[in-house]
């Protein structure tokens, strides 16, 4: 049987039979050893999508499970033809962003970004937290590109797809140098990040906090120790973030506390408490996401909370389906980030109330983009090679 058939089995189970469930997942040889992915959010490496074959770990009776090596993090470079990315969505108020990576240690189990690992030939499971893709050449290139005739400065967003600041980021230092040539020519940006490892780079992000060219959103998605530990295991830890929005804000870095994702019956009971601990550490404003499970995202997820919240599992995915029109996800622009249904409209008045409490309602400051001056591209030739 394959992932995805079995995981339509999953997805349907009766309330009560949440173990059984569990147990059909790991006796079709799917979920990965523990050892082999300590440290790892996914519990699973199904095929990508585009793949023709599929294929699964099998015992083959000759004890070899313990012939195989754990998933450790192995870091491709890759050399785009450009640093922007551009898009048309309507329900996204930026029109361009940056990766410095592709994939994400942080392995954050309900990351919407897992399934562009398919388009690597590559798993949105456990390679997507394992197999990373770094591109040294990204500040080269983003200088180039804002040194085009006619180039015009809108913000520029990073970290939308995954973390800039994820830990290969201390070796690679990709997203500060791309941090200097966008402070050189006074170009604006907007980053979101759940790791404190931005806090090293706040001497560029004053300079360019006092003309007013940047603002940061640091994701706190629980207080748990606990739960942060299994769904979000190399992210920086609740108080090392709530940590990083204080060093901000005491800089004079406008930034925002943001609640992403809320998934229901296991953090959204926290929603007030952390705009509480936000607003103390100093942010002026806060967001929230509702959970977005899109293609290979599901299963993952639900193998997830199968193994760490089987109690749950009915719940959970209930409600997520209630928000959903009955899916475990629905695209539509306009209800992707915010969800439809009794339920999506509480969390909603929940936040509002909570926000206009803590006065974390967004103030609508523009980022200056007429202080931008293009670089005058000396010294960006790019190797062929």
């Amino acid at each position: 049987m394959n992932e995805q058939s079995l995981a339509g089995q999953v997805a349907f189970a009766p309330a009560n039979t949440a173990d059984v469930a569990n147990a059909l997942i790991a006796d079709a040889g799917l979920r990965v050893d523990a050892e082999r992915r300590r440290g790892r959010g996914a519990g699973l490496n199904p095929s990508g999508r585009f793949e023709p074959q599929q294929r699964e770990t099998v015992d083959d009776g000759w004890q070899t499970w313990e012939e195989l090596p754990p998933f450790k993090t192995e870091v491709q470079v890759e050399k785009p033809r450009t640093a922007i990315t551009r898009n048309e969505s309507p329900d996204i108020p930026f029109d361009r962003s940056i990766n410095p990576y592709r994939g994400c240690e942080h392995g954050c189990i309900y990351c919407f970004a897992r399934p562009t690992h398919a388009y690597m030939g590559l798993s949105a499971g456990l390679d997507f937290e394992s197999k990373l893709f770094a591109k040294p050449d990204a500040a080269k290139l983003l200088e180039r590109e804002l040194a085009k005739p006619g180039y015009k400065p809108r913000v520029i967003a990073i970290g939308t797809n995954t973390d800039p600041y994820q830990p290969i980021e201390k070796e690679w230092r990709i997203m500060r140098q791309i941090l200097e040539v966008l402070n050189r020519a006074n170009h604006p940006v907007a980053i979101v990040t759940k790791s404190a490892l931005i806090m090293r780079d706040i001497d560029i992000l004053q300079e360019m906090a006092a003309k007013n060219l940047v603002r940061v959103g640091l994701s706190v998605t629980t207080l748990d120790r606990k739960l942060a530990r299994t769904m979000e295991p190399r992210a920086a830890t609740p108080p090392r973030r709530l940590e990083a929005i204080q060093a901000l804000s005491e800089a004079g870095i406008r930034t925002s506390v943001m609640v992403a994702p809320i998934i229901p019956a296991l953090n959204d009971h926290e929603i007030e408490r952390i705009l509480d601990a936000g607003k103390a550490a100093g942010a002026l404003e806060a967001s929230y996401v509702i959970l977005r499970l899109p293609l290979e995202v599901s299963p993952l997820f639900r193998d997830w909370l199968l193994q760490h919240y089987p109690d749950r599992y009915r719940h959970v995915m209930s409600l997520i389906r209630s928000m959903r029109g009955g899916k475990d996800y629905d695209a539509e622009f306009g209800k992707r980030m915010k969800g439809a249904g009794p339920y999506a409209w509480q969390i909603s008045r929940r936040f509002e109330m909570a926000t206009r409490r803590l006065e974390l309602t967004r103030r609508n400051i523009a980022l200056r983009d007429d202080l931008f001056v293009p670089p005058d591209g000396s010294g960006v030739q790019l190797s062929l090679l």
